[in-house]
């Protein structure tokens, strides 16, 4: 499906002359030096969208982006997850309260990290409370990731592949995890990591059904997201962007060509932490369901106070991620940001230092994906390209910064 009509952006609140600057920054700054192979936004108001722009190619020789093109959307696959969670906990199916062991049995006696001799995972632990299922969804379960490379369970972590575990089956997945020994004790730090892939594998047992066929049955196709998948067919082929990675000094090396991909062969593992697929219009709409309280087109996903506590802060004593955070590699900026169950949360907009709202909440992907919902002003945004790692260039800041610059009437 491609790009909505566009509303008069006047008619939403919204600077024209002001908005033009968005695509003309992207083009000068990123596009054309060669820094992003692409990138493409939109924005809405209301769930109306207002401003859209598609910069660059879908990859080497294959032309400009067409209006649906297809992107890795990596960790912007955690708020669905933690989502589909939720809809489980409205049902009285699982409580945030439980311990995680009651589902996965293999984290039963998983200890922390206690240093000193020994090979991980064969290392010293000592013993941890259980880790809740709101540990996971908060990132403040002991687990870690691999790619953060700073301490010796991240690199046990690396060592068994555990970051996006393609190949191998849900259960292996959780066999391994549970070999290696917890960073830190459960609700003691904010960690980014595995939990969310841990709450997909949780989702798949209390269910019964793939990550894939649940997202489908019960996200997807009530919202229309009819391109957003974890596996990909032949016909959409000619769709998926081309992967880079960042090339210091040069332009983006080629990771993966996007007709090569091996998104188009199914995988054994549905990661709930980075493995969907989308299109700047379907995660929209599902971005129109969250400023929507839960719901969008006449279809609830979850309710209004679902979505409530979702979006509060859950850190400790209403701390931001500036006290509380360990982690080297997240999708948020630390000060005057709080995290709720799978986003992050401003709390404090002058501690940003950036143009928001208090309440509004947001996450990204590995390779350089954005996306916002000001519940206050009724805002939405959603930023595709696919350059990894996503901390390399200050986008999200520069993209707050200019769609609130072209913001004529605030609800403040």
């Amino acid at each position: 499906m491609g790009i909505p009509e566009l509303k008069d952006p006047a008619s939403l609140g919204f600077d024209t002359a002001r908005l033009r600057r968005i695509e003309a920054f992207l083009k000068s700054t990123y596009v054309e030096p060669g820094r992003l192979p692409n990138a493409e936004l939109l924005l809405a108001r209301d769930g109306q969208p207002f401003y859209h722009t598609a910069l660059g190619e879908l990859g080497e020789g294959r032309g400009p982006l067409p209006g649906n093109a297809l992107f890795r959307i990596a960790s912007m696959t955690k708020p669905v997850t933690s989502v589909a969670f939720m809809q489980l906990v409205e049902q009285c199916r699982v409580a945030l309260e439980d311990p995680v062991g009651r589902v996965i049995p293999e984290f039963d006696s998983l200890g922390v990290y206690a240093g000193g001799g020994g090979q991980i995972p064969f290392a010293p632990v000592r013993a941890a409370a259980p880790i809740r299922f709101v540990d996971l969804l908060t990132h403040m379960s002991g687990l870690t990731y691999g790619l953060q490379n700073r301490t010796n369970v991240d690199a046990a972590y690396r060592e068994a592949g555990l970051d996006l575990p393609r190949n191998l089956s849900a259960d292996e997945y959780i066999a391994e995890l549970a070999r290696i020994p917890l960073q830190h004790e459960p609700g003691e730090r904010w960690n980014y990591s595995v939990a969310t892939d841990v709450l997909g594998v949780a989702i798949e047992r209390i269910t019964g059904q793939s990550l894939g066929d649940y997202f489908r049955e019960h996200i997807f196709e009530p919202l229309g997201m009819h391109d957003t998948s974890f596996d990909l067919t032949e016909d959409q082929q000619g769709r998926l962007v081309d992967a880079y990675t960042y090339s210091r000094g040069g332009s983006p090396k080629r990771v993966e060509a996007g007709n090569e991909s091996a998104l188009f062969k199914p995988a054994s593992f549905h990661s709930g932490g980075g493995g969907l697929v989308s299109t700047v219009t379907d995660y929209h709409r599902f971005c129109t369901m969250l400023l929507g309280g839960g719901m969008a087109d006449g279809v609830r996903i979850v309710s209004p106070k679902t979505l409530d506590l979702m979006t509060a802060n859950h850190l400790p004593g209403g701390a931001d991620l500036t006290a509380m955070s360990d982690a080297l590699f997240s999708e948020a900026s630390n000060a005057g940001t709080g995290f709720g169950l799978g986003f992050a949360v401003v709390i404090d907009p002058a501690r940003t230092l950036v143009p928001s709202s208090r309440g509004e909440f947001y996450w990204g992907g590995a390779y350089s994906t954005a996306f916002f919902v000001d519940p206050l002003e009724g805002i939405t945004m959603v930023f595709m390209t696919q350059v990894y790692p996503s901390f390399i260039y200050p986008l999200r800041r520069q993209l707050r910064t200019l769609v609130y610059a072209a913001l004529a009437e605030s609800r403040a």
